[in-house]
């Protein structure tokens, strides 16, 4: 398979610390794009990694033609390699997987042929079983999509960054202003004709997943505070339910006041300043966190850095 001056497909790969197993997934990435018989372009971008994987990929150009390397010049997280390979992408379809192969490379030709049906813009493949996870991560997934959905009205339940995107929906992510981006969401808020395709998560090539409970709850905020305003709302829902309890407290001690038996009533006063500081508290966090989306958004920073940029000298 060899690269065209313009593909007709490209394949963006983010890796982060994934010198043993890059190779391997990079070959089967490869080997499964050549049975489109279309023109690639396998775009791969280091994400900052500190194991290896820039020396890995370096040493795959010689055999991979195709192989367009990106260097960030820090770990940008994964959406930052994900908006990197978008923007150096030219194939008319562009296609986004893990090189870890959990999303598995023999997905690849249905993908590119459901696409060439003319029919859709976005070919998306959504797990049908999460693989082998914890119960508790299972779980705290669940309840995650279970909220966003209420909150963002975007069902994301399943859903992965491996998808297929037609040109015009690469060109129209782009227009998107923001700096903290959530790709499977915004694929999903561009709307588009779209259509499914269930796949099985296989074990990691290399191990578990890198991905913390701390970055995982990070990414969910950045989710739902990407595509919702809902949360701020809620603070109002809370000021009223205060409010309400309030009244119905203070009618109930007038009450009996008037009635003479009024009490001290120390252990209730106590519950209600516990209860009102809890909200407060609840309420000023999440303001607290629109705050910050705001603020990094109004500093205008670039996504990410593109330290280096290697492709294999022509011959």
């Amino acid at each position: 398979m060899t690269a065209l001056t313009d593909p007709n497909l490209s394949i963006v790969v983010p890796a982060y610390q994934e010198a043993r197993g890059l190779a391997e997934g990079l070959r089967a990435i490869r080997a499964a794009a050549a049975e489109t018989g279309l023109g690639v372009e396998l775009i791969v971008v280091d994400d900052g990694s500190t194991d290896g994987t820039w020396a890995v990929i370096e040493s795959l150009l010689a055999e991979m033609p195709e192989l367009v390397a990106l260097r960030l010049s820090r770990n940008f997280g994964k959406e930052g390699a994900i908006a990197a390979g978008l923007d150096s992408a030219r194939g008319g379809a562009c296609i986004v997987m893990d090189a870890d192969l959990q999303h598995p490379p023999a997905l690849v030709p249905e993908m590119v042929r459901r696409w060439q049906e003319g029919e859709w813009d976005v070919v998306e493949a959504v797990k049908a079983h999460r693989g082998r996870e914890s119960v508790g991560r299972r779980m705290a997934a669940r309840t995650y999509y279970r909220a966003a959905a209420w909150l963002t009205g975007y069902d994301l339940q399943d859903a992965s960054d491996f998808k297929l995107i037609d040109r015009r929906v690469l060109d129209e992510w782009r227009r998107l202003g923001e700096r903290a981006t959530f790709f499977r969401g915004l694929v999903a808020w561009l709307g588009f004709s779209r259509t499914q395709i269930p796949f099985e998560v296989p074990p990691r090539a290399d191990g578990g997943s890198r991905w913390s409970l701390a970055a995982l709850g990070g990414l969910a905020v950045q989710a739902v505070t990407s595509f919702s305003a809902l949360p701020l709302q809620l603070v109002t829902v809370f000021g009223l339910a205060m409010l309400l309890v309030a009244l119905v407290v203070g009618a109930q001690a007038l009450r009996l006041w008037f009635e003479g038996l009024a009490l001290p009533g120390f252990t209730t006063v106590i519950l209600l300043q516990l209860i009102i500081g809890g909200f407060l508290m609840i309420s000023l966090g999440i303001i607290g966190t629109y705050l910050a989306r705001i603020y990094e958004e109004v500093k205008g920073r670039p996504r990410y850095v593109i330290r280096e940029v290697r492709r294999r000298s022509p011959q």
